[in-house]
């Protein structure tokens, strides 16, 4: 067998494997969210922070995943994730589209923040929104070097019903390969929330192609407004949650927030961290990233934002990445100036969901979390006051 042959017969043996003896091809849910306003972002902003916005806003949709989905490929402003095996049921699919959509606009609140920021008036301006199209098919599967590839008619359909006839830019598309799967009183159920209207769209070689969609604005009543220190640690309900920690720090806040921005002292105070790792040349930059080493494993963060209010009042703000339980986590450092020599500091961990379905775990989880969160405020004080 010659070696073409051979690469042949290696793909087919792994396109197969699972898959009906018949057509070679698996059943699989493709799933892409796909960020409205991207290319008129990119080309009027006219901010040179936008490319990496958007890098953040496609790792925060990587990483509302709850689902246990697959990224097949990031195009530019979409991800086309996969899952093999079953479709998820109509509640499930609901969920995971609030989700991604929650934490993708609580993000960019966030930035909108800054009013000072040249990156947030363009946001103001050019809105940036997501649509998301839902398809259940087959699919072959194939491995290309270190790449897997999906080929087949249902890949050539979800990627052709990113361009659709629904009017607006902010929906949900479920494909008629999905509703199909579903007990319509299920589909109406998960989306009472909204209204599942009918539509289709003409595609050139695929013809007339029904489908279901639902418009997702209904969920901005959902999203986070903006933390203030004193503010109810409760969240509203479907909003996420909120873990806060507070502690008087003998520093003014001006020299508070370099100690907490520091990133070479991160784990003098983290509690459990044993070391941090950065690029020195970019220390001292927003957008820079880092990576903290904690009780034997290793948190992602990423310092975002800096903000100041007429009153002195500073809130510097880092986003977490890879925080399994947690996804798309913010850490928010509130100071508030006390006196000249200190300051109250409220530590605020902002998460959109626990990801566990049970419930003993997410309460363990929680009241863990909240305890180290302590810890790490009582060494970062006894740090500021050697440090004074």
């Amino acid at each position: 067998m010659g070696v073409l042959e051979d690469l042949r017969a290696r793909r087919r043996q792994i396109g197969t494997a699972g898959t009906s003896a018949f057509d070679g091809q698996q059943p699989a849910l493709l799933f892409i969210p796909d960020i409205s306003g991207f290319t008129r972002f990119i080309e009027q902003s006219g901010s040179p922070q936008a490319p990496f916005l958007v890098a953040d806003l496609l790792e925060i949709l990587i990483e509302a995943n709850t689902l246990e989905l697959q990224v097949n490929e990031i195009q530019g402003d979409a991800v086309l994730f996969y899952r093999l095996g079953p479709p998820p049921s109509a509640q499930q699919l609901m969920q995971q589209c609030r989700r991604i959509y929650l934490d993708f606009q609580n993000y960019l609140l966030l930035v909108e923040q800054d009013t000072d920021s040249e990156l947030a008036a363009a946001l103001r301006e050019l809105v940036l929104t997501l649509k998301i199209v839902v398809h259940y098919g087959r699919v072959s599967v194939a491995r290309i070097r270190e790449h897997t590839k999906l080929m087949g008619h249902d890949v050539i359909v979800v990627h052709r019903l990113l361009k659709n006839t629904i009017p607006g830019a902010e929906y949900v598309l479920l494909s008629e390969g999905y509703t199909r799967t579903q007990p319509p009183a299920e589909l109406a159920r998960a989306f009472a929330w909204t209204r599942l209207l009918p539509g289709s769209t003409h595609y050139e070689y695929l013809g007339h192609t029904p489908y279901h969609y639902a418009y997702l604005s209904p969920l901005r009543l959902l999203l986070s407004t903006p933390s203030q220190p004193g503010a109810p640690d409760e969240p509203l309900p479907g909003r996420g949650g909120r873990l806060k920690v507070r502690r008087l720090l003998p520093a003014s806040a001006e020299r508070a927030l370099r100690v907490v921005g520091a990133l070479r002292l991160r784990h003098c105070w983290l509690a459990g961290a044993t070391a941090s790792h950065f690029d020195e040349s970019k220390a001292g930059r927003l957008g820079t990233s880092y990576k903290v080493d904690v009780l034997n494993g290793q948190i992602d963060f990423q310092n975002v934002q800096v903000l100041r209010d007429d009153d002195g009042r500073y809130t510097y703000v880092e986003k977490i990445s890879h925080f399994r339980l947690f996804p798309n986590a913010l850490l928010f450092f509130h100071l508030e100036p006390v006196t000249a020599q200190a300051c109250l500091l409220t530590l605020e961990l902002r998460y959109g969901h626990v990801a566990s379905n049970v419930r003993l775990i997410r309460f363990g989880q929680l009241r863990r979390l909240h305890r180290w969160l302590a810890q790490s405020v009582r060494r970062l004080a006894r740090l500021v006051e050697v440090r004074a």
